[in-house]
């Protein structure tokens, strides 16, 4: 049985069965059009791998956790501004998880704790949003200008320890967060509780196959680097982020990695 250790990027597109219910054939031509103008050139500049397709979701494999958490920035950030001018409940929105694992692999395909960890990460993210394992936050501190709420440990499904996990904050640039020993200055991620109120779960969608609209895999950069001390975490913030989070409901994607030869 072959292993390697690999930056996983799992990701589902929210309300896809919401989506294809009101218009399907326009619903697969921007899919189509966002695979080929935006994922695909993202994945291929920053040197990954498009491992398959399913459902509402994707696997992704790097061998850098910088260039996987790098690419999944750019795709939010590239789609976020594709559709800034379209009604709100026709916008295509990904849900992105990255962890950093050992996996098992099988031919092409890959599998265990560390996919399924993805998966679930994935599954915690708001819309449009990404959310990082504490292995992945650990590697790509100060190399990256974007910064990162701490949002606590949460218990997983199928996975035997809590995760500790950090939202990325696509908006704020590292340099904020350089400032920790400035008196004045707030640590970010101390703020992660106080927006997590005020913001609510998003929508988890539904699953239906996706892999009719996007074709074959594609082999893959990174973005610019900035300093970013490490996290402090903040006390009590169990509470508040189940009310930030929401449970998403299972879909094909995560059904599937549970499945995997050492489940």
């Amino acid at each position: 049985m072959e292993r390697r250790l690999a930056a996983i990027l799992a990701a589902d597109v929210v309300g896809y069965t919401r989506l294809m219910g009101a218009d399907e054939a326009g619903t697969l031509a921007r899919l189509k059009a966002l695979r080929g103008e935006v994922i695909d050139p993202e994945i291929a500049a920053h040197n990954g791998r498009l491992v398959k397709l399913m459902g509402d979701g994707a696997l992704v494999e790097f061998a850098s956790v910088v260039d996987a958490v790098a690419c999944a920035v750019a795709i939010q950030r590239e789609m976020a501004a594709r559709d800034e001018d379209m009604p709100e409940d026709r916008r295509i929105t990904f849900r992105i998880g990255i962890n950093l694992g050992d996996v098992i692999v099988d031919g092409d395909d890959i599998y265990g704790d560390g996919v399924n960890i993805a998966a679930r990460l994935e599954g915690l993210a708001e819309p449009g949003g990404i959310c990082v394992s504490r292995t992945v936050f650990n590697h790509v501190k100060g190399k990256v200008d974007f910064g990162f709420d701490d949002l606590g440990e949460q218990e997983v499904k199928n996975i035997p320890e809590p995760v500790r996990i950090f939202k990325v904050l696509l908006d704020a640039p590292a340099a904020e967060h350089t400032a920790a020993t400035a008196p004045a200055a707030k640590p970010v991620i101390a703020l992660a509780a106080d927006r997590s109120r005020a913001r609510g779960a998003g929508d988890c969608g539904g699953a239906r196959p996706l892999a009719t609209a996007l074709g074959a895999a594609r082999g893959t950069g990174l973005g610019r680097s900035h300093g970013l001390p490490p996290a402090r975490p903040a006390l009590n913030r169990r509470a508040a982020v189940h009310q930030h989070v929401g449970r998403p409901e299972p879909g094909l994607f995560r059904r599937r990695h549970d499945r995997g030869p050492d489940h």
